[in-house]
């Protein structure tokens, strides 16, 4: 009892982090545990710890703050060479370039300049593609690469293309109504991002109609200057902007691609006849076949 009272006072008197005022008047910050003897008995200092961290503290905390300490996050998983870097460096160059022209696609917007407003949302799209592309075939797919993609389709497909849109129709439909038509988009376009990077991925079909296809049907609407009144383009959007969030299956390109030659050539002869009625015709057969798809579903 005497060898155990003996010990307890020593661990008593073990002290980390500033040493006492009594010495020379200034502070230390310690890095690692001091140990004073009283005794015969040896004690064995403790681990070294980060800086702030208390011996007092239970063992499973002081182990999870080294361990946090110690562990360095890898943006990139994998071997690090030279040559994966570039490649890494190079998706994530598209995705930025994405990032870019939105921002002046924005600016565009802001001075009355739709059509090229549209034209860079068209580019945006085309480097979104080209970014998930090349990380699958690169081999550099991450983590950081899929939330930095999501950011900068918020900015391009959540913002910019609202922003353009409501450019477009400012002075043909009551500005109430274009703020809030642009504004359901913009709040869809988040809802559909989060949701999409939480959720189970299926390699088939989306859950609700993808912000890049979003902004691209917004972006061509602006671009070939649909012959509509303003109410019915106010309406499609707010159409576009709900098809974002609901449940309805619609394919990916990738499947719509599995379709017979001849159903995929003609919207490509009848946009020879007229090329604003046939992408009309095209857009809203892609909204319907979600609605349809979910049907069949469910009597199945």
């Amino acid at each position: 009892m005497r060898r155990g009272g003996s010990i307890a006072r020593q661990a008593l008197l073990v002290r980390v982090g500033r040493r006492s005022g009594g010495d020379s008047g200034r502070a230390a910050t310690a890095t690692r545990a001091e140990v004073i003897y009283t005794g015969p008995e040896v004690v064995t200092p403790r681990p070294t710890l980060p800086t702030g961290v208390h011996m007092a503290a239970s063992a499973p905390a002081i182990a999870a703050s080294v361990v946090e300490a110690e562990a360095a996050v890898s943006l990139l998983p994998g071997e690090h060479t030279v040559a994966r870097r570039l490649r890494f460096a190079l998706v994530n160059g598209c995705t930025l370039a994405s990032l870019a022209l939105g921002l002046v696609a924005i600016f565009l917007a802001m001075h009355g300049e739709v059509r090229g407003a549209a034209a860079c949302l068209v580019a945006c799209v085309a480097f979104d593609g080209l970014d998930g592309a090349l990380a699958r075939k690169l081999g550099v797919s991450s983590p950081f690469g899929a939330q930095m993609d999501s950011l900068a389709d918020m900015c391009s497909f959540g913002l910019a293309a609202p922003v353009v849109v409501y450019s477009s129709l400012a002075h043909e439909v009551p500005t109430a109504a274009a703020m809030v038509a642009c504004i359901m988009v913009a709040a869809c376009a988040a809802i559909r991002l989060a949701r999409f990077n939480v959720s189970p991925k299926d390699g088939k079909f989306f859950c609700g109609v993808p912000t890049t296809m979003a902004a691209a049907v917004l972006a061509l609407t602006v671009l070939i200057d649909l012959p509509l009144p303003g109410f019915a383009v106010l309406g499609g959007v707010a159409l576009l902007a709900f098809a974002m969030v609901s449940s309805f299956p619609y394919a990916k390109l990738a499947r719509l691609l599995k379709l017979p030659p001849w159903l995929l050539a003609l919207p490509l002869v009848a946009a020879f006849v007229d090329a604003r009625l046939t992408f009309v015709a095209v857009v809203a057969t892609y909204l319907m076949s979600g609605p349809i798809m979910w049907a069949r579903d469910k009597r199945a």
